[in-house]
């Protein structure tokens, strides 16, 4: 019960002052903030949730489908959480594993690359005004920019990997901008010098 815990707690602290108490309390929570990417520990599955400790005074769940396999969400196993906030009603802290794992893609393709890289892809889907390009993280393509003549069905370049040239990160937006047609141009160029 609550009164049993909260006994056990005074007999561990026994001679400590309250002040002590809690500002080592707080020194062992401060780092959880909603909208955070922290690193916890996976205590189990609960039906459809895995329970995982974040440091803080309750678990945390993170939806099972948001793992590639059972093996990933294993007891013991460390992983890259996003903090959503807490459940107001029962305290526990409600997390994503996917945000994380989008927010670290993010960081790392940002770390690497600059507007002018080239960078390799597999092209998603078709999506207003263009493609949608894994290159770590989705990136667009405008229809404009998929090749230097107009291309007839945008949809044919799904599944393919194509090369492409970095022309705009907005990292306020998490937005990567592409050009392939640039690429095509530069080769173009060189063939015409040569």
């Amino acid at each position: 019960t609550k009164e049993q815990v909260e006994s056990e707690i005074e007999a561990a602290f026994e001679g400590t002052p309250q002040d002590q108490i809690d500002k080592l309390y707080e020194e062992s929570t401060s780092d959880f903030t909603s909208g955070t990417v922290v690193t916890g520990k996976v205590l189990g599955i609960q039906g459809d949730e895995v329970v995982v400790d974040v440091g803080y005074k309750s678990e945390g769940f993170v939806s099972v489908n948001e793992f590639e396999s059972r093996d990933e969400a294993k007891t013991g196993a460390e992983i890259q959480v996003y903090v959503d906030g807490t459940d107001e009603e029962t305290g526990a802290v409600l997390l994503s594993k996917r945000k994380a794992d989008r927010i670290k893609s993010w960081e790392r393709v940002i770390e690497n690359h600059v507007v002018g890289d080239m960078v390799t892809g597999r092209v998603m889907r078709k999506i207003k005004g263009g493609l949608l390009v894994d290159i770590g993280v989705p990136a667009f393509l405008p229809a404009s920019q998929i090749d230097m003549r107009r291309v007839g069905e945008v949809g044919d370049f799904i599944g393919q990997t194509i090369t492409a040239k970095i022309i705009k990160i907005d990292q306020d937006r998490r937005n990567i901008v592409l050009s392939r047609r640039k690429l095509m141009e530069e080769e173009r160029d060189r063939q015409k010098k040569k």
